[in-house]
């Protein structure tokens, strides 16, 4: 079987550092020193993904995987016709999660960093809305790892695996605007 490099190193110690920052945060929840200071390595992991994806290889580039509306609603409705595309990259709906996480750890280090501000210090409202951020992030990190599994099993790949050493199958890998209606 002919296998393609994908996942860059760049993009996999990326995704393995947020991974891992994110599940210390999340076990050491406590607004301490080192919960901040995970918290300022998500946020600067994220930044250096968008980063990346303006001048990182070819799937790691936005531009080869940004779900339009279009690409998306042609990805579902495939999806619902009982179609089953694989892509060498992210899918429209993997792609709209990726964004979704990506968003989740920037808005959580913004709270944090307010939560610690003079200006936020001890607001109740703050504290409620990191908590229900953290723990969207965490249904989306489950989601995430469960779409994984799952489209590991309908394409018969290991897709974690793949994350860990970069290497795809080679075949069948539309392109997001390949998908027909």
């Amino acid at each position: 079987m002919q296998k393609i490099k994908v996942w860059d190193p760049v993009v996999r110690v990326l995704h393995w550092s947020l991974a891992i920052a994110v599940l210390g945060n999340f076990l050491n929840e406590e607004g301490d020193l080192i919960h901040r200071w995970e918290g300022y390595a998500a946020v600067g992991i994220v930044i250096s993904r968008i980063i990346w994806g303006f001048i990182g290889s070819e799937h790691a580039r936005f531009s080869s995987w940004f779900p339009t509306p279009a690409t998306l609603k042609s990805y579902l409705a495939a999806q619902l016709r009982g179609e089953h595309p694989r892509f060498l990259g992210h899918n429209p709906a993997g792609a709209v999660m990726m964004l979704f996480l990506l968003l989740m750890v920037l808005s959580l280090g913004a709270t944090g960093y307010m939560m610690g501000s003079d200006a936020f210090f001890g607001e109740e409202w703050l504290e409620t809305l990191h908590e229900t951020l953290a723990y969207t992030l965490l249904t989306g990190v489950g989601l995430h790892v469960a779409a994984a599994i799952f489209e590991s099993w309908r394409h018969r790949e290991n897709l974690p695996a793949a994350m860990l050493h970069g290497y795809k199958r080679a075949n069948a890998s539309p392109k997001p605007h390949d998908i027909r209606h």
